[in-house]
């Protein structure tokens, strides 16, 4: 994978690029101004006889973290490519903030930082030449790129490794270095691949806090993953996908309607006797503990089932959803996999 940037002027049809982003697209879009956000409109685009992406349609807002949602091969990379700009639709219409990534390449890439699923780097390079050079792509000056570069190092805590050669960095640092790299010119839409693969635990939580932060400033923000907990901790809506095609777009709140919860107790005879006296349907699960599993329409259902429970004098020990809101909403659609 080459790790060059590809100049906005080139019209080569590239569905490989680490993200760089393209040189000489000039200074970002002023922050504070209002943005339109991603528009995705009948889109289609194959790979001969592969069709990769077949029908999706979708808005992702300003201000928001919009997850996508899908199996391997359902076209959430190929969709991404095309909005940001490294391949062409074979049908529909996409928009950064109201512009076309195919007609105004160069307007798009100003406006988008991209992070894409594998980081090419240049291994000789060290993390904090890496970035004063992308920053110079994008037309900063030398000193407002090393300034950036420094911002972003301590930001995504690669400080101590800011002059080691790149080749030296783990998977997970090279994530991180990925991500400031697609924060170089402070880009009002963020698409990103997998943003959490190779991260420990830590780093996730700080990938939560930076995502949801710069969302508050506006950013409009598209993030592709399949660990799906991560993805209810920071999304504001989901759009599923499944072989090319989009099937439902929904808010993440709205996922927690109709979820099973799960219930432990310390005297499971108990639970099971106060729950039939509440008429309340469930079933038992066998783990390292057994458990009692049941649907539940709200949350406010599920507040008010816990209070009759431990007042009808049942020992809980824990009750909560039995998954991740966004992981039952997927898995109740039952999404076929390619």
């Amino acid at each position: 994978m080459s790790d060059q940037p590809v100049p906005a002027d080139d019209d080569r049809d590239e569905g490989k690029d680490d993200g760089a982003g393209p040189a000489e697209t000039g200074a970002a879009p002023e922050r504070g101004v209002p943005q339109a956000g991603i528009e995705v409109r009948g889109v289609a685009r194959s790979f001969g006889p592969v069709h990769a992406v077949v029908d999706m349609d979708f808005d992702a807002p300003p201000g928001q973290v919009t997850a996508l949602v899908g199996p391997n091969g359902a076209g959430k990379t190929t969709l991404l490519l095309m909005l940001a700009s490294l391949l062409a639709p074979d049908a529909g219409s996409l928009r950064i903030d109201g512009f076309d990534p195919l007609s105004d390449r160069a307007e798009v890439r100003r406006r988008v930082g991209w992070m894409p699923d594998t980081l090419g780097v240049w291994e000789s390079l060290t993390a904090r030449e890496i970035l004063v050079q992308i920053g110079r792509f994008y037309r900063l000056p030398s000193s407002a790129a090393a300034s950036r570069a420094a911002e972003l190092l301590d930001l995504v805590h690669l400080g101590e490794l800011a002059d080691q050669p790149a080749r030296v960095l783990s998977r997970g640092q090279q994530q991180r270095l990925s991500l400031a790299r697609a924060l170089i010119h402070r880009p009002t839409t963020l698409l990103l691949d997998e943003p959490a693969a190779g991260l420990d635990p830590a780093s996730r939580v700080e990938l939560r806090r930076l995502l949801r932060s710069l969302a508050a400033e506006g950013t409009t923000i598209l993030v592709s993953s399949h660990v799906l907990s991560e993805l209810d901790e920071v999304a504001d809506s989901a759009v599923f996908v499944s072989a090319g095609r989009t099937v439902k777009h929904q808010r993440v709140d709205d996922s927690s309607r109709g979820r099973r919860y799960a219930l432990y107790a310390l005297d499971l005879g108990a639970a099971r006797a106060r729950l039939a006296e509440l008429g309340v349907v469930f079933g038992e699960e066998q783990g390292r503990r057994p458990w009692l599993s049941m649907v539940l329409g709200t949350e406010d259902d599920a507040a008010r089932l816990l209070r009759d429970l431990v007042s009808g004098g049942v020992p809980v020990t824990a009750f909560a959803p039995a998954s991740g809101a966004l992981e039952e909403a997927y898995l109740q659609m039952g999404v076929e996999r390619r």
